[in-house]
């Protein structure tokens, strides 16, 4: 492309503007022209001005202007007026609720909002998870951070009918305008002193010629639960083992399995050398060869492992049984996408940076129980897409979808996992095989080498900047094919014209441009993904692509802080771009004591995050006096999620995100070794442990604001990535490049 030339005017007859190259124009040139970009770089420093100008603006990314999880409520409003609630005879209210409960505290959430908006004490609220409901269509997939984005209006609606009906039912018993009547504590009242329970109006309220009233939800000026910290409603029965799951449900018939694996991802029974004597074993009931593996039945599960250990089988190779770590990431350092901007013009700085697979690893390894007979199939498990789970199942089952029943369990942990159904799948085909309900249990070493993990990444970032501004910020991110196939997709292909970008952009990348955003005015962003299509078994998991995308990005900030002499602190707060963003890193710098002494070896580390119209900001500390043992000892937390219905549980989930990047950040990863991790159990995958956990967490919850309810579940995760590598990096003096740093083979794996 051949440059723009001028012809120079009579010597001494310049035009001002011609003497200095302003910002916008710059930028312009810099976009456009690549052969500009060479000679503008000669005599850059004579064309530019001696102070600089306010910081180079970005202009909205894809996620700030409609992000995932407006997507998903986009998805659900068809459908989100065929709540489920009612009003019992004894004065409770029972709400079955469209999405899956896996420790995030969506029952109590919800069952706030139901009790504030029918004056009912909390303790009679009940909300109990949903069955598979097809005509729901997208209404019942639990991820993004969308439950309450999405559940926040039409539950407080649902709630509101059902307390106008109890107030048209005894206006129209007791003659008196529906208007003078209020309702507290599960009654309506009437001034003359009569009141009535809910459980009293429960039959009158639901006939049908009752006068309709006016309904409308309360003003959240006047919510005297909503908003309040509240413990959970299942916290008692969880600590003390009376919480029930999948495989504490008392199905009649339904006996214990356990299925042996291959020995590398994706692997087929070629043939079972041993079945005889295995069948005869103590307590085998039955052996079926499935897709997956061979299943074995037994009177006990400890029955059932024996046996499914004791096989002999000869597999079919995998789908990536030569790959290991190392190959992993050649070919990721060789898809990612390349910069668009040369480091000639200015100065810039680059970085790249590796992170590993990670194991979901649930507490509640992956379950089921199955039923099928030859009309029809019942299935027990901890869903998060179950409409298409029940619709997968069905066909591949051969039968009508009417004719399979799927109940959602509550889940024992989940961060993405349960987003499949492979468990209840599997169960379904070893249910039919064998002719008899059963029970699956996958092991903790199946659930951590055959389960699903957070796929491996490698990241490029380049930012280039003068006079203290920073004029381009590019990241090429390549990763390990990300498996959406679990309903996600389907929403977005429905919803695809009114995404903000679309067209010939791939699925993933369609994904990870309504996720991930920079919170910075950086110039020109840009922010691409490339996938690898490596068949591992991947799934989303916490905060998916913004983990490790704005982990990194966090990282690089305070490296583009340090090259141009700032503060990394008064570094953001000058470059950020949203004001609710600002108040979260200003109220942890305040809280967090940032820029206070420390001794050496220790140090402090900042890091921001916004997704799903929420912010948050962590500030942590660190003790590094030994790099290969660092360990964060004090964290400090600010949220703002426009309308924290549970602050509570929201600070639970700002905890969950720190755990999580502790772990993630400085010891747990995957170790791929001829196509299998090497991981198979707590004790190999490092998750951290209570002494690698900080005693001094303080998780600040922003008050209301006005602003729209935004998403919490993934928003705690990629700050506290950044800050504690920032924090790693302040107090050694290395740059942490590879995730998690600390990342040796140091245990004997298990058998394959």
């Amino acid at each position: 492309m051949a440059s723009p030339t001028t012809s120079p005017g009579p010597q001494g007859d310049t035009d001002p503007d011609d003497a200095r190259v302003g910002r916008r124009r710059f930028l312009t040139y810099l976009v456009a022209a690549p052969t500009l970009t060479l000679a503008t770089k000669l005599s850059f420093d004579t064309l530019v001005p001696d102070t600089a100008e306010a910081v180079v603006p970005t202009l909205p990314q894809p996620a700030e202007i409609l992000d995932l999880g407006d997507v998903l409520t986009l998805s659900c409003a068809p459908t989100s007026g065929m709540l489920l609630l009612e009003v019992t005879t004894d004065g409770r209210v029972r709400l079955q609720l469209p999405r899956a409960e896996v420790g995030q505290g969506i029952n109590t959430a919800v069952a706030m909002l139901v009790a504030e908006e029918l004056d009912l004490p909390l303790d009679k609220v009940e909300v109990v998870l949903s069955d598979a409901r097809s005509e729901l269509l997208f209404n019942q997939l639990t991820g993004g951070s969308n439950t309450l984005r999405s559940l926040y209006d039409p539950v407080r609606s649902a709630a509101a009918t059902a307390r106008a009906r109890m107030v048209s039912a005894a206006s129209a018993q007791w003659n008196v305008p529906a208007a003078r009547l209020s309702t507290r504590d599960g009654l309506v009242h009437s001034p003359d002193g009569r009141k009535a329970s809910y459980g009293v109006l429960a039959g009158p309220a639901a006939r049908a010629d009752l006068p309709a009233a006016a309904v409308q939800p309360k003003a959240e000026s006047a919510h005297t639960l909503v908003g309040t910290p509240t413990s959970r409603k299942d916290a008692l029965a969880m600590v003390t083992g009376k919480q029930v799951y999948t495989l504490d449900l008392d199905i009649p018939g339904a006996m214990p399995v356990m299925v042996r694996r291959p020995p590398t991802i994706n692997g087929t029974v070629k043939k079972v050398n041993n079945e005889a004597a295995v069948r005869a074993m103590p307590g085998i009931i039955d052996l079926a060869v499935v897709q997956t593996g061979v299943a074995v039945m037994a009177e006990t599960f400890g029955q059932a492992l024996d046996g499914k250990n004791a096989l002999d089988v000869t597999w079919n190779a995998g789908t990536v049984d030569g790959e290991n770590n190392a190959s992993i990431t050649k070919k990721l350092q060789a898809a990612a996408l390349p910069f668009v901007v040369p480091p000639l013009l200015t100065q810039y700085v680059d970085g790249e940076f590796d992170f590993a697979f990670v194991s979901h690893a649930p507490m509640e390894s992956n379950s089921a129980v199955a039923d099928v007979r030859e009309d029809s199939a019942t299935i027990w498990a901890g869903l998060k897409s179950p409409i298409v789970a029940k619709q997968t199942i069905a066909q591949e089952l051969g039968l009508p979808e009417n004719k399979v029943t799927v109940h959602v369990i509550q889940g024992g942990g989940s961060f993405g996992r349960r987003l499949f159904f492979d468990a209840a799948l599997e169960a379904a085909h070893i249910s039919k095989a064998m002719k008899k309900p059963v029970r699956l249990m996958w092991s903790r070493i199946d659930d951590m080498r055959h389960g699903r993990a957070r796929a491996a990444s490698h990241h490029k970032i380049r930012a280039t900047f003068a006079l203290g501004q920073v004029l381009t910020f590019e990241h090429r991110v390549a990763s390990v094919e990300t498996d959406w196939g679990h309903g996600l997709g389907e929403i977005l292909t429905a919803f695809a014209a009114k995404l903000p970008v679309g067209g010939n952009l791939s699925f993933a990348q369609t994904v990870f441009l309504l996720t991930v955003k920079s919170p910075y005015n950086y110039g020109v962003t840009t922010q691409l993904l490339n996938e690898v299509p490596l068949k591992f078994h991947t799934s989303a998991w916490r905060s998916v692509y913004s983990a490790n995308t704005r982990g990194a990005e966090e990282i690089m900030a305070d490296e583009i802080a340090a090259k141009l002499g700032k503060d990394p602190l008064e570094f953001r707060r000058e470059f950020i771009k949203e004001p609710r963003q600002k108040a979260v890193l200003d109220k942890v710098a305040e809280l967090g004591e940032w820029g206070k002494k420390m001794p050496k070896g220790f140090a402090q580390g900042i890091a921001v995050h916004g997704e799903y119209k929420s912010y948050t900001a962590c500030l942590v500390e660190m003790d590094a006096r030994d790099p290969k043992n660092p360990r964060v000892t004090k964290a400090t937390i600010a949220v703002d999620v426009g309308k924290p219905v549970n602050p509570r549980g929201l600070q639970s989930q700002m905890l969950g995100g720190l755990t999580d990047a502790i772990s993630t950040t400085l010891t747990a990863g995957l170790h791929i070794d001829k196509g299998l991790p090497l991981e198979g159990s707590y004790s190999q995958f490092h998750y951290a442990r209570q002494k690698n956990a900080p005693m001094d967490v303080n998780v600040f919850v922003m008050p209301a604001n006005g602003s729209e309810i935004g998403g919490a579940g993934e928003l705690g995760l990629p700050a506290p990535v950044g800050a504690i590598a920032n924090a790693y990096a302040r107090a050694t003096g290395i740059k942490p490049r590879s995730f998690p740093i600390n990342f040796p083979v140091d245990f004997d794996p298990f058998p394959r």
